[in-house]
């Protein structure tokens, strides 16, 4: 399988840097404040508690009030366990599933579907494919929220997976400042800097810095990494009821080594290929990937006097990529046949959004209203390089040494070779309108209603296929209750349709296939215990989705892919917060399964059943001193069509230790994967992957004003 640039140089909103052939989601999450999500809970989080976007449905509801079920990855979750990377970040909530397809390239799945909608700060244009290039640093993020669930109120479009919100770090009011440090397992280094606070004496200028660099190798043969991030915020009070916000950020993302695809597992007769050590890769010495994005933010928000209020976000992301790129494609004894490009490209986005929200009156009870309008385009543009030998195919492809590509011996060919059909040059827009209400029928019974009217064209060519489509004035309706039973325990219910333009996904028929559609259906139970200090959630789900890209064919061009349709179920229980003074938790467990349209299960690369807990535990005889560790375990997972390619039922076990040194200095060891479990990182790429980390150690030292 040839890997077209479209899942290479695609600009992301929700990252600068996931058989990979569906669009995602078009959504459009609220800007997120922690204050105000704070003050609209009962109570304020404590610990691993953590609380989602005050405006999550875009009607200012807590998570208790919002008829889906939600996780946050707080803050003091990513500092106790050093998740400094969105893969590590993300791969703590319960449900979602994170495939590592390739060293550079991420997918993440929830409930059996793709996630293809990542925003910052409820801002963003969908991924044209769901699909993470590079890798995200969390260093300039509060939080991270995720939706469980289609999510058509917010976005009239979307998988049945879940939208994951970044919630950026904004200026504080009171001067803070942070450094840490740490040093880890295969020469990893990092150093994080944040400072906040009032620029003039009165605070109505307030600013934020943040640098992060993140350096190292890996358990993989030549695989090496950098990150560098520099962010910079400024908020100004211009009156009493209006505040701007701005911001940038330059996140360079760069490799050597890395790869398309990953090792292969089977041989061209389907025999499994074994490997002896977990640090076989197929990546060269001359193989990169280098992702460099700049974005940039202004929010405008007037408060009004009769408890409304109105928000204007304008977003505009570049993103640069540049690879050398290399890809097996099948192995027979030592011969190996394979597929190298050189790939640069250059993409714009702009995303605008205004939305206006408050209090109303009818039938002498108190309601909530939000309307608002959004847009978006993004021009993605990209020229590839392919390999000029004597020995290359009409496809590109040629033959080499399979022990030489293992040992890095591989040379690196003349990549000359480039034509009308090796480029990229097309514009993907979206408009829409939509608008929801929360009535409170009794006072204990609340209806959340809304729809969200969308339009989406796409224009342009893509490596020589039609990147045009139209889909003008589609409603998608939402709607969810919400029974109180008491001040600590809520049912809900919520139901939404799919609708999903499919921008760069060719049919059979050579055009790009119909847009996802189905519905979605959720129910489920919420609670809060040990004084609000814990919540719990208890949902399940059915979904039914059509026109989802299924198998595929090769015309010597492009990938031409059947549509099918699925059905999933399943069942998600979760509880984060602190459930015993001092121990603080996040754990969830997942039950989901899939099937095709003959009722046969199908995407088996999901695991049916997974667990994920995080915990710590602040020593009663030792205050300074915290403990803790994080649990991760699916069931068995295979290849659909090869059962030789499966990865057996797993469990890996992380440790950390912390110390507060006084009220400034603090130190921390991290031992991951302690009992040294050998793994693949995934299968969803179907007969290629990679073996995850071993045993590895990393140590910290932090202070903090």
């Amino acid at each position: 399988m040839k890997p077209r640039l479209p899942a290479t140089l695609l600009l992301v909103s929700a990252c600068s840097a996931l058989p990979l052939a569906h669009a995602a989601d078009v959504v459009t999450l609220p800007t997120t404040q922690i204050e105000d999500t704070v003050a609209a809970s009962e109570g304020e989080p404590q610990g691993y508690q953590g609380q989602p976007s005050s405006s999550t449905t875009k009607l200012g509801l807590t998570k208790q009030e919002t008829p889906q079920a939600i996780t946050t990855i707080t803050r003091k979750q990513m500092d106790d366990f050093k998740m400094n990377s969105v893969k590590d970040a993300i791969r703590a909530a319960p449900s979602v599933t994170v495939e590592q397809s390739e060293t550079d390239r991420t997918e993440f799945t929830s409930r059996g579907f793709e996630i293809g909608t990542f925003e910052f700060d409820g801002m963003g244009m969908p991924f044209t494919q769901s699909i993470q290039n590079g890798d995200l640093d969390m260093a300039e993020f509060e939080q991270i929220d995720i939706l469980h669930g289609a999510n058509g109120l917010m976005s009239g479009t979307g998988n049945p997976s879940a939208t994951v919100n970044y919630v950026r770090k904004r200026p504080t009011e009171t001067f803070q400042a942070q450094i840490n440090t740490s040093v880890g397992s295969w020469d990893n280094r990092r150093v994080d800097v944040d400072v906040s606070g009032p620029l003039t004496p009165t605070g109505n200028v307030r600013g934020r810095f943040i640098y992060a660099h993140d350096k190292g190798n890996s358990w993989l043969d030549r695989y090496s990494h950098e990150k560098n991030v520099t962010a910079g915020l400024l908020a100004f009070d211009l009156s009493d009821a209006d505040t701007l916000t701005v911001g940038f950020t330059q996140h360079n993302s760069d490799s050597n080594g890395s790869t398309w695809g990953n090792l292969p597992l089977t041989d061209s007769s389907g025999n499994a290929i074994h490997y002896s050590g977990r640090s076989s890769s197929v990546g060269q010495s001359w193989t990169y990937w280098n992702i460099h994005t700049q974005r940039a933010f202004a929010e405008l928000k007037h408060e009004f006097d009769n408890g409304w209020n109105a928000t204007v976000t304008a977003t505009g992301v570049t993103e640069y990529q540049d690879t050398n790129m290399f890809y097996v494609s099948s192995v027979t004894g030592d011969d190996a046949y394979v597929y190298a490009a050189d790939t640069s490209g250059k993409s714009h986005q702009i995303i605008g959004e205004a939305k206006a929200s408050g209090p109303f009156s009818l039938f002498g009870r108190e309601h909530e209203l939000t309307i608002g309008a959004s847009y978006g385009r993004t021009h993605q543009k990209a020229r590839e390089y392919d390999p000029a030998r004597a020995d290359v195919d009409q496809f590109g492809y040629y033959h080499t040494s399979f022990a030489g590509l293992l040992a890095g011996t591989a040379a690196k060919p003349d990549f000359v070779y480039t034509s009308a059909t090796n480029t990229q040059n097309f514009e993907d827009r979206q408009k829409s309108l939509f608008a929801g209400a929360r009535f409170s029928l009794a006072d204990d019974l609340h209806w959340i209603a809304g729809a969200r009217m969308i339009s989406a064209d796409g224009s342009g060519l893509s490596y020589g296929s039609d990147h045009s489509m139209r889909e003008h004035g589609k409603v998608t309706p939402y709607t969810g209750l919400v029974y109180d039973l008491s001040k600590q325990w809520a049912l809900y219910a919520s139901w939404t349709e799919i609708f999903n333009p499919q921008y760069n996904t060719v049919g059979l028929d050579k055009r790009p296939l119909d847009p996802l559609e189905g519905k979605s259906l959720e129910a489920g139970i919420k609670g809060r215990l040990m004084d609000n200090r814990l919540d719990l959630t208890a949902a399940v789900f059915k979904t039914k989705q059509s026109n989802v890209a299924g198998a595929y064919v090769f015309d010597g061009s492009q990938y031409l892919y059947e549509a099918v349709d699925y059905k999933s179920h399943g069942i998600e229980l979760e509880a984060s917060g602190e459930v015993y003074p001092g121990l603080d938790l996040l754990a969830g467990y997942t039950y989901v399964r899939i099937d095709d349209d003959n009722g046969d299960k199908a995407r088996r690369f999901i695991p049916t059943h997974s667990f994920h807990g995080l915990a710590t535990y602040r020593l009663p005889f030792m205050p300074k001193a915290t403990v803790g560790t994080r649990v991760s375990w699916q069931s068995g997972i295979q290849n659909d069509t090869t059962s030789v390619i499966r990865q057996n039922a797993y469990a890996v076990v992380d440790l950390m230790a912390g110390y507060d040194i006084d009220e400034n200095w603090s130190t921390a060891l991290n031992l991951n994967n302690i009992s040294d479990r050998k793994y693949l990182t995934s299968l969803y790429s179907g007969t290629a992957s990679n073996y995850a980390a071993p045993r590895n150690v990393t140590a910290s030292v932090s202070w903090k004003y």
